[in-house]
């Protein structure tokens, strides 16, 4: 009997990525709008995106509950009657309060864009925040936190945030259950009347455009007046808390929560596409070396990952695993230990072809079709960065050398800096 032997297919280096450039103009009251036409269906992506996020709020939870209130009724229409427009025309709405932006993307056909126009002017422009609706929805909020807060992983990456950027820090205050009463219909609408504003809106629009796409914009959007007596928040001071190591007790648990990490550069850094790199080496993809010392050598978790993150005001970068009680110690050892391989030891040529080639294929499908294109632009807008950003770390996947990547590793992964956080039994 003959044996077929199995061999791999060939693996070809990509040699240029193109990225499709967005076309801008202004409407007549200035508000920029960046179009990307691509695609073959008849289908268009629209979002808009405010400064309205998490690091302008002066009480926890106003950004979110704000954004999410935005359909819940108008001065035109109810909640209801919202919905049901938005399902009538097959719209798909959805809403999102990051730590520095928020906003909401809408799909539908082309041919629907008049009517999508109309809605969104009434939901970003013209919201009366209900009372019984806010009520409603804050019960549903506080149902859904009290749940999260019986999981080790909720806790943990809380922990994290405010052991990295302060207690006091937007990005770092944890929510108390207490959060949860201080919504009111009077606060939601000061907010908004701050922040949803014509100068602090920014459109993206991409997929199969309508012709007169420009026209109905400035038709809808284009004669809106601007706030220019916005109340700016103080800069806050990232300001990390002095203990680098935390346990939180959750008793009975099965496994325990590990994350490891701390704040670092953002995408406008020279340096971040070396770190971002590193982070891929590290533990960026299930080839790493988290996943394969930890998962397959160690068999001490079913899965562990490191992320880079860019935040407008800092960057962060964390460890995140979960294991047995009695794995904890020494899953983190093995963390470290990975860590001053990488200050050390050269990676060798094969290890970071392979490396080279997942993250040329993950940057190619990061521009793959017209939505992707539209959140790929806005992923480098917000830092005020275009698409150099990303010819910038495709050129550095291409050319990176070991050298360079033990550097990284020495400069950002200081073992004396990392906040190591863990939630669970003792």
């Amino acid at each position: 009997m003959k044996i077929l032997q199995r061999l791999q297919p060939p693996v070809f280096p990509i040699e240029k990525v193109s990225i499709q450039e967005a076309k801008s103009f202004r409407l007549n009251n200035g508000v920029p709008v960046f179009l990307i036409e691509a695609g073959t269906e008849e289908i268009m992506r629209l979002e808009f995106v405010f400064r309205a996020g998490q690091v302008k709020e002066h009480l926890p939870l106003l950004a979110s509950t704000c954004n999410l209130m935005l359909s819940e009724g108008s001065q035109n229409y109810s909640s209801e009657e919202l919905n049901r427009l938005l399902d009538f025309y097959g719209i798909f709405f959805n809403q999102s309060a990051e730590k520095d932006c928020a906003g909401v993307v809408l799909f539908f056909l082309n041919k629907h864009i008049e009517k999508v126009l109309e809605l969104s002017h009434e939901i970003l422009f013209r919201p009366v925040f209900p009372e019984a609706e806010l009520n409603s929805l804050m019960k549903k909020r506080l149902r859904w936190y009290l749940v999260n807060r019986e999981k080790v992983q909720n806790l943990a990456m809380d922990q994290f945030f405010e052991s990295v950027f302060g207690k006091s820090h937007p990005y770092g205050y944890q929510i108390r259950e207490q959060d949860f009463e201080n919504m009111t219909p009077a606060v939601l609408s000061d907010f908004h009347t701050k922040y949803y504003t014509s100068e602090n809106m920014t459109i993206i629009i991409s997929g199969k455009l309508h012709s007169k796409t420009p026209d109905l914009l400035n038709s809808y959007f284009g004669e809106r007046g601007s706030n220019k007596n916005i109340t700016e928040v103080p800069a806050y001071p990232l300001k990390g808390e002095k203990s680098k190591k935390i346990h939180i007790s959750k008793p009975g648990t099965v496994q325990n929560a590990i994350r490891i990490g701390s704040a670092t550069i953002n995408k406008r850094h020279s340096d971040y596409p070396g770190l971002k790199i590193l982070d891929s080496i590290l533990g960026g993809y299930f080839g790493s070396r988290l996943m394969r010392n930890i998962r397959e050598k160690k068999g001490l978790t079913y899965g562990i990952s490191s992320t880079i993150s860019s935040l407008d005001l800092s960057g962060y970068k964390v460890i995140s695993t979960e294991v047995g009680q009695k794995n904890c110690q020494r899953a983190i050892d093995e963390i470290y230990k990975e860590i001053k391989l990488l200050q050390n030891v050269r990676v060798k040529n094969s290890e970071l072809a392979v490396v080279q080639n997942y993250m040329s294929g993950e940057m190619l499908r990061m521009f793959d079709g017209p939505f992707a294109l539209a959140e790929s632009f806005k992923s480098a807008w917000e830092f005020g960065l275009d698409n150099n950003y990303y010819y910038r770390l495709a050129e550095k996947i291409k050319t990176i050398e070991a050298d360079e990547i033990i550097e990284l590793a020495r400069t950002y992964y200081n073992i004396g800096d990392l906040y190591e956080i863990t939630v669970g039994a003792e």
